[in-house]
């Protein structure tokens, strides 16, 4: 099969790239791909849990996995240490080929275990050593073909000196037969998991992927990159992102925070539904109310989930009560539903996976022109624009323009005569009328001098594209 860099393949070959803290994995990994998607930064122990991403390397597609540092010496009291390393054995498992990466230069009693551990791996292990740009220490590092291995790889992750080499000989180690194009049609329902830190979200990726993809612990930002996971719902593929806890930028100190949170906002760029987990105790708070006006913008699908449903007393029509208040403290989000939710135990799951298939269908949902134009005639009958000499304004037509985000443009005689209320008031017809009960709509307002000529329900007129939405 001849590949192509800008299609989409499953079953793809499985390369990880492993080794102890701060050795360069993760400035590797966002040099194969050629593209800054794992956090970087001197502090040991940066990235936690496993970060896949599929790539295309020296004309091959695969799926490369960059994974927590492997370290002997624990950092107590903290038991991430002890997740991270659990996690990145357990992805060895998985690989077709694991790379493992040493720095120049001396060799740890951490190298020498992990080294140890990769023994019976040998027939699908690659050795680079790092940070040898200019020849560095490579006189050194040769030194380490006395642990038995046939040939190791001198490498600069960081300027990309013989990366190139590297690369050919990773493919020339993985099997392509079982890839097969992905079924553009049958794409993925991406969720992206978002909220302040510790509110579950990824004991409910975990949940949903039926895996341990996330490392899960009761302190407050253990999750930093965004850890993608895979899973099928009544014949439907999902693709989930757990994210990095968001918090206030007054709370956010360190580099790292920094950057895993603007990784998780990102994220929202990704998704075609983000699901904001709320944490039940504590009702929606300021920053879910931010998050959430994020998502809106974006014009992603919503769901505000309130999780830990199982802590809150038995209390007949609490859940109506809750709903109430969500409601009344952030009328704006009228439109997104609220659920409850125990990830712990999966308790309301499918009731919001359903949800998000169904608002995926409206995300998707395109009206014609025709349809929309006699519906919108109708709404002017109904609701007629105001006559007043400052505030009158006629609307002469509108079409749609974009799906996943839905926006849609009417062409006004005087735009800036037209009020907000008004414009609400045609954001909830379409709502109402065009079944788009679920999901944010962008509405905006053109002159209609500029396409004057064009009849209503026909050709979009000229400056509205008439291509679709964001795939």
């Amino acid at each position: 099969m001849e590949f192509n860099g800008d299609l989409k393949y499953r079953n793809l070959p499985v390369v990880v790239l492993a080794g102890r803290p701060n050795v360069g994995k993760s400035t590797l990994f966002n040099r194969l791909l050629h593209k800054r998607r794992a956090i970087t930064d001197p502090t040991p122990g940066v990235t936690r849990d496993p970060v896949g991403m599929d790539a295309f390397i020296a004309g091959k597609p695969l799926r490369l996995i960059d994974t927590g540092g492997f370290k002997l010496d624990r950092d107590l009291p903290d038991i991430l240490d002890d997740l991270v390393v659990g996690r990145t054995l357990e992805t060895l498992g998985e690989a077709a080929l694991v790379v493992l990466i040493l720095e120049a230069g001396s060799v740890t009693a951490e190298d020498e275990e992990f080294i140890r551990i990769l023994r019976p791996l040998r027939d699908r292990l690659l050795v680079a050593v790092n940070k040898t740009e200019g020849g560095r220490r490579e006189a050194d590092s040769w030194n380490l073909l006395s642990y038995g291995f046939e040939r190791v790889f001198m490498i600069s992750a960081e300027h990309g000196d013989n990366v190139g080499e590297l690369e050919e000989a990773i493919i020339s180690r993985l099997d392509f037969s079982r890839v097969e194009l992905d079924d553009t049609e049958g794409r993925p329902i991406r969720l992206a998991l978002v909220g302040k830190p510790n509110t579950g979200k990824s004991t409910l990726s975990n949940r949903l992927t039926a895996s341990g993809a996330s490392i899960v612990s009761d302190i407050p930002g253990t999750t930093r990159d965004v850890v993608e996971g895979e899973f099928f719902y009544k014949n439907r593929r999902f693709l989930v992102l757990d994210t990095a806890g968001i918090r206030r930028k007054s709370k956010v100190t360190e580099n790292i925070e920094y950057y895993s949170v603007n990784r998780a906002i990102k994220t929202m760029d990704e998704a075609d539904v983000v699901i904001i987990l709320i944490d039940a105790r504590e009702g929606l708070a300021e920053q879910d109310k931010k998050i959430a006006a994020l998502a809106h913008e974006k014009g992603r699908g919503i769901i505000l989930v309130l999780n830990k449903w199982d802590t809150m007393p038995p209390v007949k029509n609490s859940f109506t009560a809750a709903r109430d208040r969500t409601r009344f403290l952030f009328p704006k989000m009228d439109y997104a539903p609220i659920l409850a939710l125990c990830a712990l135990d999966g308790a309301g799951v499918e009731e919001m996976l359903s949800t998000a298939v169904r608002m995926y269908a409206q995300l998707n949902k395109r009206v014609e022109t025709a349809p929309l134009n006699q519906a919108l005639e109708r709404w002017l009958a109904e609701y007629p624009p105001p006559t007043g000499p400052r505030t009158r304004f006629k609307v002469k037509y509108a079409v749609q323009v974009s799906d996943n985000p839905v926006k849609f443009v009417f062409f006004v005689s005087r735009p800036g005569a037209v009020s907000e209320a008004y414009v609400s008031y045609l954001r909830n017809r379409i709502r109402k009328d065009l079944g788009y009960s679920l999901v944010p709509i962008g509405i905006e307002l053109r002159p209609s001098g500029r396409t004057e000529g064009r009849p209503p329900g026909r050709a979009s007129p000229r400056g509205a594209p008439a291509g679709r939405g964001r795939r």
